[in-house]
């Protein structure tokens, strides 16, 4: 490889931020680090030396990620990557998250009561739950929510209103874990018998993914999930095949966090395989493995028309025979060949296409050949006749 080349993928490798991505450093930075280091560990001792309960599990294991995801993306986006640009508090920002905030504890106070009435052997009465933990909690997120519009622009600190969302998101977690247990939960949830706790607790938990998912993704993926949340509810007044009786409130919200719904299939991928190449990802970009492959791509091709986009096809190939998911190819190879393309000419979007294209084709590579796909060759094995 010529001096030319070196100059072209050097530091390749450096991270990419989003414009509403925080960018912490200090004291606040080791505890991030501590905090997302406790939430890998506890995945590869669950998965490894101490199984939980699938449920249990993959309640963690969403709470977990919502809360990083509060506390690393912002509802607002930032004007550069350095320096804050700080701008004065308005009064109501610290109004509405200040009562968020409020709220949100008195419902974490009340959540307490409840576990030691269920601890005593008495169960909470349906007015207590609505009450003292229902309203406050879902009031105070979407408090917590609207506030984050107003929210000033700190890109090197975590906002009230943010705490406050990951404060609400363990909270109505905290209900299914320790309130609940899995057999009542599975039993209740989706039925006329639900606690009015538990229909609290997951609409919290849903609006608390849709604020994300909006925060990471944009909105076009939250209105295409509440066009078919509310058809659940919009069926009565519908023409045609698209008819039905409609489904109360209570049944609709609480199966939706059920394995049927939030904590389905998607999220068993997720919480069991994608995540072990995720952090396996991670330890070859930080143990330069993952430069390694781009390197070998770029002898390739480097030197072709249009090399960088093919030197992300190769290393995602590459890097598909030891990591079964699309997922864990983009962080384990697209930090070094999206900035790659960027540098040479090739646009944000068109570098994250071509990345993501070439990961999900990397991954059906052998031997591994997919996680998902494999998955379900595992389940279709007792559905073929012997």
């Amino acid at each position: 490889m010529n001096d030319t080349t070196k100059l072209n993928t050097e530091d390749v490798d450096r991270d990419i931020v989003m414009p509403n991505q925080r960018i912490f450093s200090g004291w606040m930075s080791v505890l991030f680090i501590v905090v997302t280091i406790a939430y890998a560990l506890f995945h590869i001792v669950s998965l490894n030396i101490y199984p939980l309960e699938s449920w249990t599990y993959r309640i963690i294991h969403v709470a977990g990620a919502v809360g990083i995801g509060f506390i690393l993306y912002s509802s607002r986006t930032f004007k550069d990557h350095g320096s804050d640009s700080r701008i004065e508090q308005n009064k109501f920002y610290l109004a509405i998250s200040g009562i968020a905030l409020a709220l949100i504890l008195y419902a974490t106070y009340a959540l307490g009561v409840i576990h030691f009435q269920l601890a005593a052997g008495e169960y909470p009465t349906p007015d207590f739950e609505t009450l003292h933990f229902g309203y406050p909690l879902t009031a105070g997120a979407v408090m917590a929510i609207v506030a984050g519009f107003f929210q000033p622009k700190l890109r090197h600190t975590v906002s009230l209103s943010d705490l406050g969302l990951v404060l609400a998101m363990l909270a109505a977690s905290y209900y299914f874990l320790v309130n609940l247990d899995a057999t009542a939960l599975r039993m209740r949830a989706g039925t006329n018998f639900v606690t009015q706790g538990n229909v609290w607790a997951a609409l919290t938990g849903m609006l608390l993914l849709l604020e994300l998912t909006r925060r990471l993704t944009g909105n076009a993926l939250v209105v295409i999930i509440l066009a078919f949340v509310g058809y659940g509810f919009a069926g009565p007044w519908l023409p045609g095949f698209l008819n039905h009786n409609g489904f109360q409130f209570n049944r609709i919200i609480t199966y939706l966090y059920t394995d049927k719904g939030i904590l389905g299939t998607t999220t068993a991928v997720s919480s069991t395989y994608i995540i072990l190449f995720i952090i396996f990802a991670a330890f070859l970009q930080v143990s330069k493995v993952g430069e390694y492959f781009v390197n070998f791509s770029f002898a390739l091709a480097g030197r072709k028309r249009g090399g960088p986009a093919k030197v992300a096809i190769f290393s995602s190939g590459l890097m598909g025979t030891i990591n079964g998911t699309s997922a864990g190819n983009v962080v384990a190879t697209g930090s070094l060949t999206i900035p790659l393309m960027q540098r040479v000419g090739y646009k944000p979007k068109e570098a994250g296409s071509i990345e993501a294209a070439a990961s999900t084709g990397g991954q059906i590579m052998p031997p591994i050949m997919g996680l998902v796909p494999l998955s379900w060759r595992r389940s279709l094995v007792f559905l073929i006749p012997r």
